[in-house]
């Protein structure tokens, strides 16, 4: 069963004295493995609204990407599901995440996925959903894990091109990043419930734990971090103005990272906050009201409207700043996830051999095949 999270004293005792990479197995892989779970259905997405399109068959890049088959894994006994075989989207014992896939971040997708379901009592349960633009990367995701569950969504790059203002990094200014925002457009009226997660992260912990946070009566759920200077996200143009400032008024705004978030997509559908959001994505297109990409809107719309959830949810901050990506130490306290946010990902960094010491804790779920 999945230990409590990770303590970081002992994370970096085994760092020191230890082997690079066998040090980040014996404290990431935390769970026995749960083997030869049964095949699984893989759902192509047959929603044709304004939000998917179908793009026309590309080649999967196999000279670039060669991931080894994911090992097999099983639900515990007292998984919810046991005694029946799960093939709808719709059944109500499934645990939905949603994560981006794209050619420069397929190989930290991959990772995400292996850690999830590595750590998971009931990796059965789990479902994905994938947002995708024009690469064709199912049969990729399926050969590398033959019995996920899981569906592919073809986000329409055009829903949000003439809204995505420039940033501080170019990454940032993908459409995919702003996929996120139409989750409760693109996916089933069944799913009431989604995790979104970022890319660059592995999950070290049981994510049922997260997908069972209390959201009470708010929409979204996330770590937040009310010492964080809140002004800096936005400009001083924005602060200057009270028909900008003044959104915040009787809240108590606090940064959050939106590469984490628990998602209640019935309150989401039923009051719009899609469109909230592009409202202010309009707004920054003339008046330049924040630099950074697609964390401002969400702010805007939910900051001081967020149920908290445990700091452990998301060391984020790993990959550095937006400029350098310099190595980071981990925050205080307990790890359940570990989130490469910044302009530095472990992959890269350890292709050319100049990694951060804890880039060692991703490389366990790398399936990459030249890799190691």
């Amino acid at each position: 069963m999945p230990e409590e999270g990770i303590s970081v004293i002992n994370m970096l005792w085994v760092m020191l004295f230890s082997g690079f990479f066998s040090a980040a197995m014996a404290m990431i892989v935390l769970s026995p493995s749960f083997q030869l779970f049964p095949p699984a259905e893989a759902i192509r997405s047959s929603q044709l609204d304004s939000y998917l399109r179908i793009p026309s068959e590309q080649p999967l890049l196999k000279d670039r990407f060669s991931f080894r088959k994911a090992s097999q894994f099983r639900n515990a006994e007292k998984c919810l599901s046991a005694g029946h075989n799960i093939t709808d989207v719709c059944d109500p014992s499934l645990v939905h995440v949603a994560i981006t896939l794209d050619v420069d971040y397929l190989r930290g997708s991959i990772a995400a996925v292996h850690s999830i379901l590595k750590h998971s009592l009931c990796p059965e349960n789990a479902f994905f959903h994938f947002l995708v633009t024009d690469t064709n990367l199912e049969t990729l995701v399926r050969s590398t894990f033959p019995q996920l569950k899981f569906k592919v969504y073809y986000f329409d790059s055009e829903i949000v091109r003439n809204l995505i203002s420039t940033s501080v990094r170019q990454a940032l200014e993908q459409p995919l990043n702003y996929a996120r925002n139409y989750l409760a457009n693109l996916l089933e009226p069944c799913v009431k419930r989604v995790i979104y997660l970022d890319s660059d992260l592995v999950v070290v912990d049981d994510i049922t734990k997260l997908w069972s946070a209390n959201l009470g009566s708010r929409i979204i759920g996330a770590p937040e971090y009310c010492h964080a200077n809140f002004t800096k996200y936005f400009t001083a143009g924005f602060w200057s103005d009270e028909r900008f400032y003044g959104t915040f008024m009787g809240r108590n705004p606090c940064y959050f990272n939106t590469g984490v978030m628990v998602i209640d997509l019935v309150k989401w559908r039923r009051v719009g906050y899609t469109k909230r959001i592009e409202r202010w994505m309009e707004i920054q297109k003339t008046r330049r009201i924040y630099e950074l990409g697609s964390l401002p809107p969400f702010l805007l719309v939910f900051a001081g409207r967020v149920a908290p959830i445990e700091h452990r949810w998301n060391q984020h901050g790993l990959g550095g700043d937006n400029v350098r990506g310099s190595c980071r130490d981990l925050h205080p306290g307990p790890v359940s996830l570990l989130h490469w946010s910044g302009k530095g990902k472990p992959w890269d960094r350890l292709d050319s051999r100049r990694p951060c010491p804890l880039d060692a804790l991703w490389a366990p779920y790398d399936l990459y095949g030249h890799a190691h």
